[in-house]
């Protein structure tokens, strides 16, 4: 069901760093956000895939991985992701994106879930070190990094508490802890 696969797609940061992931994998997860909508049906959005330990290598120290993590840099290495698909927009196609680029990363973060991977949009980019480690021509703006990988974390979702933090933390067990709020708080 979407609902099930909605509560499994957490934003992972943590991964088996010895389950690869084939390029035909992720070509199949850009072809769920090709069909995926688009404003206009400009179809503006174009994607850099990775699935090579030395190319990810290049892509990893551009991301920044977790905010409200102050003391957590990222994944340790033998945590790291397995591949990523880096979403860009054309800029010879149009100017502005809206929210095409959120739209397609969710329908390939759906799609991973279901191939029982994870993954974490990261908006989160040092664009320069990026565009240069991955030679992207400057027509395309850099939108979303996609980090993708088979879990090794555990996400729970929790109830907003008392202090109506919606940060989200990891307990001593290494429990990634996700704060949501009521849908009664969201419905007006």
């Amino acid at each position: 069901m979407l609902r099930d696969l909605i509560l499994k797609n957490r934003s992972y940061r943590r991964f088996v760093s010895t389950a690869a992931i084939e390029e035909s994998t992720l070509r199949e997860l850009v072809d769920l956000a090709r069909f995926s909508a688009s404003g206009a049906n400009l179809q503006g959005l174009k994607f850099m895939l990775s699935w090579d330990k030395e190319k990810n290598a290049a892509i990893f120290p551009a991301l920044r991985w977790a905010g409200y993590l102050k003391d957590w840099d990222g994944p340790e290495a033998g945590e790291r992701p397995t591949a990523y698909i880096i979403i860009l927009g054309d800029t010879g196609i149009s100017k502005n994106f809206g929210v095409d680029h959120g739209i397609a990363a969710q329908s390939m973060l759906l799609g991973a879930v279901e191939k029982g991977l994870g993954g974490c949009m990261i908006a989160s980019i040092q664009s320069k070190v990026l565009r240069q480690a991955l030679s992207i021509p400057g027509q395309y703006e850099i939108l979303l990094a996609l980090a993708l990988g088979k879990p090794v974390e555990q996400v729970q979702l929790d109830e907003l508490g008392a202090d109506g933090s919606i940060k989200y933390w990891r307990d001593a067990q290494g429990v990634h802890h996700v704060p949501k709020r009521a849908l009664d708080d969201l419905v007006l």
